[in-house]
């Protein structure tokens, strides 16, 4: 047992990152069931998708599951609201200031944990009386920070200054990537990107094969101007890079991306027109495996790299 495991009531320190169109109730409840902190993702989903999802897991898994909620939704008040009314334990929020919500959820019961890009942030969701922070590095997929510190360099730079438990996020999905993170100082790790090679995870198989194909270099963190996002390279990022040498404004920019681009491309299948996010570490996965067996391996390759670094 560390911080995390003990805060959460989970058996091993391994949280599923909580990602639009891939992190259903399936998912969830799959990690849950084999040890780890599985977290529905409610950034891409309205209300009342949300209460199914919920329902749906509480009757698929008996362990801690948890929400993860972008600060910025539209329909903020009502997404909370259902996770009191179905009482949900632990709430990971994100894009937005956590002062907003964190005493409100932490005054009906719920561990309220924060996900971040750098130092200053992760002292201020301290301050707001998180329990947990979640460091994520410039390796991530999906939305990320705007200062490009890497995994490596944000956990040691923040775990000097924190004083709570402390998540490492951001190109790790081996055991040994898990292990370099607790020993740089987290104490549990966040993974997204290989989850999304699971028969669990609700994103399309077009897009899961997309990623078991990537290379080193197939992904780039663009469009900073609006939410820094990295992505695949397909033709849609091609037209973002086209774009872009014309020194586009943001009005532009937005006109490209429209509306549910993301949607398009890893829910609905679309590899050319959609928006295709994941991480750097999208090179290391090579397979689509249940988030069960994930977990197993996971576990025996940081072990196995435990053992070999004490003999060294």
């Amino acid at each position: 047992m560390n911080r995390i495991t003990s805060l959460f009531g989970i058996q091993y320190p391994i949280i599923q990152a909580g990602m639009i169109w891939a992190s259903g109730w399936k998912l969830a409840s799959a990690v849950s069931n084999a040890g780890g902190l599985g977290i529905i993702g409610a950034g891409s989903m309205y209300p009342e998708i949300l209460k199914e999802h919920l329902i749906k897991c509480k009757k698929a898994t008996s362990q801690p599951f948890a929400v993860n909620v972008p600060l910025l939704y539209p329909d903020i008040d009502k997404l909370m609201q259902i996770i009191i009314e179905e009482e949900v334990k632990i709430v990971f929020t994100s894009a937005g200031n956590p002062k907003t919500w964190t005493s409100h959820l932490k005054e009906n019961g719920i561990t309220v944990v924060h996900v971040v890009s750098s130092v200053k942030f992760a002292l201020k969701a301290e301050e707001a009386g998180v329990d947990a922070v979640v460091a994520e590095g410039f390796e991530a997929g999906g939305h990320n920070g705007r200062e490009e510190t890497t995994t490596f360099t944000l956990i040691p730079m923040v775990k000097e200054q924190l004083t709570v438990p402390l998540i490492a996020a951001g190109g790790i999905a081996t055991g040994r990537g898990m292990l370099a993170a607790m020993v740089l100082g987290a104490d549990a790790v966040q993974i997204g990107s290989r989850f999304v090679a699971t028969p669990e995870a609700s994103s399309h198989i077009n897009f899961k094969n997309k990623v078991i194909a990537a290379k080193e270099g197939d992904t780039e963190l663009t469009l900073k101007e609006l939410a820094p996002v990295r992505l695949l390279k397909n033709k849609f990022y091609d037209d973002v890079k086209a774009l872009y040498a014309t020194a586009p404004s943001k009005e532009q920019l937005v006109e490209l991306l429209g509306r549910a681009r993301a949607k398009k491309g890893m829910f609905e299948g679309d590899l050319e027109e959609g928006e295709l996010e994941i991480g750097q570490i999208a090179g290391l996965i090579h397979s689509i495996k249940p988030a069960a067996k994930i977990i197993e391996e996971l576990m025996t390759d940081f072990d196995r790299a435990k053992t070999e670094l004490a003999l060294l």
